[in-house]
């Protein structure tokens, strides 16, 4: 596909950089093995009932790192499903590695641009949490433009959160902090859990992460919104 810029179609501004990075032989056979079981198809329209084979709560998991938190999560929750996206295939190929590990039957995968998938492939109202944990902050000004978050990006979360669903962020970077709790506050669909201008205590369904672990030994803050869509308002 042609990503080249044109007057009509301007290159989208993307929130990640793909680096391919260093895949192990051991991830490169998971994705070989693994992904005709849980592997998702970005250019095919996602069908959450087809892909599990049942009626579940689901979450989406963007930008899902090495999937450890998200493999935890699921084991934690085997009433729940979890669908991952996640751009870098030495991530993907990890996740996989660890359902088949844990023996998860309630994780899919995807290796896809998540904004394009959420746009195109996600049916509406079909998501009951969205969770974007640690995103790339983009710490310079000059680069906040490439911010996951913004309002473009929530309109798009709150056309495929159910009523009652919930959007969840979490960062280490207090900037980005406030910068999400601003944009997430500006929107009359949603409402956040721990009060006006409130974050929330980490929930205990999301694991603490090696990196979170280390930082909080050093000192380092992290900060959680969870963020609720409100059903009058729609």
């Amino acid at each position: 596909m042609n990503d080249a810029p044109t007057p009509q179609h301007p290159r989208p501004i993307r929130s990640f950089v793909l680096r391919q990075g260093r895949i192990t032989a051991g991830q490169q056979a998971a994705i070989e093995q693994l992904w005709p079981l849980y592997g998702i198809d970005p250019l095919q329209d996602f069908n959450p009932g087809a892909s599990f084979g049942r009626a579940a709560p689901l979450t989406l998991e963007i930008g899902f790192g090495n999937g450890e938190s998200l493999a935890h999560m699921a084991l934690a929750a085997p009433d729940q499903d979890f669908l991952g996206i996640e751009v870098h295939r030495p991530g993907v190929g990890h996740l996989l590695l660890k359902v088949q590990e844990f023996g998860l039957t309630n994780v899919r995968v995807c290796c896809a641009d998540a904004v394009e998938f959420i746009r195109n492939r996600i049916p509406p109202q079909c998501l009951d949490r969205v969770q974007v944990f640690f995103p790339d902050p983009w710490h310079k000004k000059r680069h906040h433009k490439r911010r996951l978050i913004n309002s473009e990006f929530v309109a798009l979360v709150l056309d495929k959160l159910k009523p009652g669903g919930v959007l969840h962020c979490a960062t280490d970077w207090e900037n980005y902090a406030e910068h999400m709790r601003e944009v997430l506050a500006a929107s009359s669909s949603l409402r956040n859990q721990a009060g006006q201008n409130q974050y929330a205590e980490r929930p205990a369904f999301r694991p603490l992460t090696k990196f979170e672990q280390r930082g909080q030994r050093l000192g380092h803050g992290v900060w959680d919104l969870l963020f609720e869509k409100v059903a009058e308002n729609l």
